[in-house]
């Protein structure tokens, strides 16, 4: 649909003598005097010079034309409130790209949280809470969109030469155009200040601005995700092999994935106790991420209390680690430690081990069917539909989502189609070793293949 925009020749005058001059003048949109530069639709109220959308009201700019702008925004979310900032807009408020405000944690599509540049980089985890002032701002710059709440940046995205769209999505492209608020439905959006002031681009190369930070969106798959409404989770990552906070981060943002990052908690690895947890969780305040717990080895329930583990927004274990039937301790991907007579056996005590685990106290069940490298190589002759049936059953009596691994490519197709069809739920990981890890590329031809859709996923309980 091609954006119809409407405004007075001098203004357009104004806002192309800003961008040609650098004029940097902020343009106050609301200070909380009055609401006259505005057109309201719907339960808009002004008290106490705060702005209050309720229900499903909007407001747009009366006059509003802008192309490169920072957006600012002093806003807050009361009552589970949700809905949306768009710019790029046409006269009636459609086409453009929409920031989402939505801080609310039981909302089923919980996959486009506050600052989601929706459609494109949906995000999973809010930096900011309900019912608390913070700050947004929306900076577009030649082809690149930044949003920061509280200063903190949580989109970067630059807009390809020839950008993935859907039908449904196909005016959500850069241009110039208005500016528009809706509230989506329940809940209320406050507003204290919103402010829009010009960017100079008149030094900037947008080609390449475009070569040097855009993705190829004609193969990329993950924006095809974000364009299908799915949830884009990388449900298990560890800052490990050189991937630090900072870097998993500007990754995140890079390539649109969002991350669930977790520590290895069990005797022997990094965190051992309560207070180590703690300490951990503490130092994770105030970024992006999914905040999940792997535990190690099969002490792991008793060595952290339940307290401390539902702090996590989920917990996971896998059934690598465990004592085989001489009391020797075995880790099924090391070799020294795997000792088998019989393989048939030791098939059957591998699938005894797991079916144990799923009675532990985790939610996800992760590194699923994994073999030893001594038997890996017979990978669908090992597992028979017998042994998969009864780690289907062991899963379903117990509540478990599944794993579909990136790293390891595991489990296989058959298993995949048979835990969909028992109504499991889905997680995809990839248990990286080090910083440049993919993008989740088995889980998604999995998901194509076996008919995984957004309902399937595995919902985190995510905490503010």
């Amino acid at each position: 649909m091609a954006k119809k925009c409407f405004f007075p020749a001098f203004f357009f005058w104004l806002v192309i003598m800003s961008a040609c001059t650098g004029d940097k003048t902020v343009r106050s949109l609301f200070d909380g005097e009055n609401i006259n530069q505005w057109n309201t639709q719907g339960s808009v109220k002004l008290e106490n010079r705060i702005l209050t959308l309720e229900d499903d009201a909007s407001i747009i700019l009366k006059k509003g034309d802008f192309k490169d702008f920072e957006l600012q925004l002093s806003a807050r979310m009361v009552n589970n409130g949700k809905g949306f900032v768009a710019f790029h807009t046409d006269k009636t408020g459609e086409g453009g790209y929409r920031i989402a405000l939505n801080n609310d944690l039981e909302t089923p599509q919980w996959w486009t949280k506050t600052g989601s540049l929706l459609g494109v980089r949906n995000l999973t985890k809010s930096v900011v809470k309900n019912n608390e002032w913070f700050d947004m701002t929306i900076r577009v710059e030649g082809k690149t969109i930044a949003v920061k709440l509280n200063n903190h940046q949580v989109v970067d995205y630059t807009e390809p030469v020839a950008p993935y769209r859907t039908s449904e999505h196909a005016d959500q492209l850069l241009s110039h155009g208005n500016v528009c608020i809706k509230n989506t439905g329940g809940g209320v959006l406050e507003f204290k200040t919103i402010t829009i002031s010009p960017v100079d681009i008149s030094t900037l190369d947008i080609a390449q601005q475009q070569r040097d930070n855009a993705l190829d969106e004609t193969t990329d798959e993950i924006i095809r995700l974000h364009q299908a409404n799915f949830p884009v989770l990388d449900y298990h990552v560890h800052l490990k092999g050189g991937l630090t906070r900072e870097l998993a981060a500007e990754q995140s943002r890079k390539y649109g994935i969002n991350y669930a990052v977790a520590p290895n908690c069990g005797i022997g690895f990094p965190i051992t106790n309560d207070e180590q947890v703690v300490a951990y969780l503490d130092s994770m305040k105030g970024w992006p991420f999914v905040h999940a717990m792997q535990g190690e080895g099969r002490e792991w329930f008793t060595t952290f209390s339940k307290e401390v583990r539902d702090k996590f927004d989920f917990v996971f274990t896998d059934a690598m680690t465990f004592t085989d039937n001489k009391g020797r301790r075995t880790r099924l991907w090391i070799p020294e430690e795997v000792s088998i007579e019989d393989e048939q056996q030791y098939m059957d005590l591998i699938v005894q081990k797991i079916c144990e685990v799923m009675k532990e106290p985790m939610d996800v069940y992760v590194n699923p069917l994994f073999l030893p490298d001594q038997m890996n190589d017979r990978y669908d002759f090992f597992w028979t539909e017998e042994r998969m049936d009864k780690v289907i059953e062991s899963m379903v009596v117990n509540k478990k989502a599944l794993e579909i691994n990136n790293r390891y490519q595991i489990p296989h197709k058959v298993f995949i189609e048979k835990a969909k069809n028992a109504g499991l739920k889905f997680t995809f990981g990839t248990n990286n070793a080090e910083a440049d890890f993919g993008k989740l590329e088995y889980c998604i031809q999995m998901m194509k293949e076996c008919g995984i859709t957004a309902e399937d996923m595995f919902k985190p309980n995510i905490k503010e």
